[in-house]
């Protein structure tokens, strides 16, 4: 009797040896359960009918697995992983039906003969029947529960392959999404400097100079950062002190940055560019409306098994209209995105808070809390 297992999509597959292993185990546990039920229809002595049982069933399996492994290999080169139609390891039925006719012959023989040998009794079997109507019912006895088997552990590993690859695909789905919304991030945050660039230049060129070569320099150090699935909470904040001496060049003493980066926290991993919308977001709608400008602090803290990612501004806040549609709806391209990221990444785990500031300096605060180990943990 035997059984396939089939690797998750993508996953190699254990070692032939263990998986060998595997099946064996699983064929004798269900020998034993065969074995017992046996026992208690034809009310027979249950120790002698597992020893018979189990050897056979043992032969059975491995004169049928090694059969099939044999003849796949031979049929076509073994791969990494299984395939969804599960064909690893499998040479097709019509070679099955060939094995498992000759396993179950050798396997009942062979079986028989040590249950005798352990026993000491002498049993009937295929090549000492007085008759062939006998000798075909025995065969039968073998065959039924090996057909059953196989056919039942063949139709489990089609199923664990499908199951493996739907999963695969649903994972590249989301992969692709995410690559989607973050190259729709970075032409968000240029097309907006751009804009202030160019309204700079027929107001203050020397400072519109100023500000092509920060943004040059700004581009330079984050071209490569932007492309990588996940980086240092250090390098997420590098490159927006990088943007914000960029918004530096442009409003002037109007913008003070703070940044609160605990040592502790620096190298934890997040997706790059995730803070950058919510810093654009403070920028444009919470200091430059405000004729004094103000502060933009951004902080990291933890809290459990939670990361705590902070943007908070001093600037104009939140009416009360905003609040309700940026806190809903996730209004705004940037917000939308960093919403639909975080739900891409990490599902319910993850979330995006906007809300006013509640002390004197008024303004608004916007706060992503994520699991700390990242996607899966």
């Amino acid at each position: 009797m035997t059984s396939m297992t089939r690797s998750e999509a993508g996953t190699p597959p254990p070692p032939w040896h263990i998986a060998l292993a595997k099946r064996g185990l699983r064929s004798v546990a269900i020998s034993v359960l065969f074995g017992v039920v046996l026992a208690a229809v034809r009310q027979q002595n249950l120790w002698i009918t597992l020893i018979y049982t189990v050897t056979i069933s043992i032969i059975c399996w491995f004169c049928i697995d090694l059969g099939r492994l044999g003849v796949a290999r031979i049929r076509q080169p073994p791969v990494v992983g299984a395939g969804a139609d599960g064909k690893r390891d499998w040479p097709g039925w019509p070679w099955m039906v060939v094995i498992i006719l000759l396993g179950s012959t050798v396997g009942f023989s062979l079986g028989t003969a040590v249950g005798d040998w352990v026993t000491g009794l002498q049993s009937s079997n295929l090549y000492n029947q007085g008759n062939l109507r006998d000798a075909l019912s025995l065969l039968l006895f073998a065959l039924l529960p090996a057909v059953a088997l196989t056919y039942f552990f063949y139709s489990r590993s089609v199923i664990a392959d499908r199951e493996a690859s739907a999963q695969a695909a649903r994972g590249q789905a989301a992969e692709s999404r995410l690559k989607l919304l973050e190259s729709q991030l970075e032409p968000h945050m240029l097309f907006n400097t751009l804009a202030n660039l160019r309204a700079l230049i027929g107001l203050d060129p020397p400072r519109a100079e100023a500000m092509l070569d920060q943004l040059i320099a700004y581009l330079r150090a984050t071209l490569s950062a932007s492309r990588l699935a996940r980086q240092p909470l250090r390098a997420e904040f590098a490159r927006l002190a990088d943007y914000l001496a960029l918004i530096q060049v442009r409003m002037a003493d109007r913008v003070e940055p703070r940044f609160e980066l605990p040592p502790e926290l620096s190298e934890i991993d997040v997706p790059p560019l995730l803070l950058q919308p919510l810093v654009e977001n403070a920028v444009k709608h919470g200091l430059e409306p405000s004729v004094r400008g103000g502060r933009i602090r951004i902080s990291a803290a933890r809290e459990g098994d939670d990361l705590l990612l902070s943007v908070r501004d001093t600037g104009v806040g939140l009416d009360a209209g905003r609040a309700e549609r940026d806190t809903t709806a996730g209004a705004g391209f940037g917000l939308a995105q960093v919403r639909e990221r975080l739900a891409t990444l990490y599902g319910a785990r993850a979330s995006l808070r906007l809300e006013s500031a509640v002390d004197a300096d008024g303004g608004t605060l916007a706060v992503i809390r994520l699991p700390v180990g990242g996607p899966g943990a």
